[in-house]
């Protein structure tokens, strides 16, 4: 191998190796974001099952209403 072409393949390994990390990065950042719909997403279930429970609409949509 000549030196020119050894100094090349290390410069594309070397950019390779700061995509990698910048890749890792957004996968850590996204991962967090992922994380917090899901606590936010269980939460909001929660909230509305209790709103449904103390409002009587915790029945399901196709059962008649008690009055009838």
């Amino acid at each position: 191998m000549t030196e020119d072409r050894l100094i090349d393949i290390e410069i594309k390994l070397s950019r390779q190796e700061d995509l990698v990390d910048s890749l890792n990065e957004v996968v850590v950042r996204q991962q967090k974001q992922i994380t917090e719909l899901e606590v936010l997403c269980a939460a909001l279930a929660r909230h509305l099952q209790n709103a449904g429970d103390a409002s009587g609409e915790g029945r399901l949509a196709h059962e008649p209403p008690p009055h009838y």
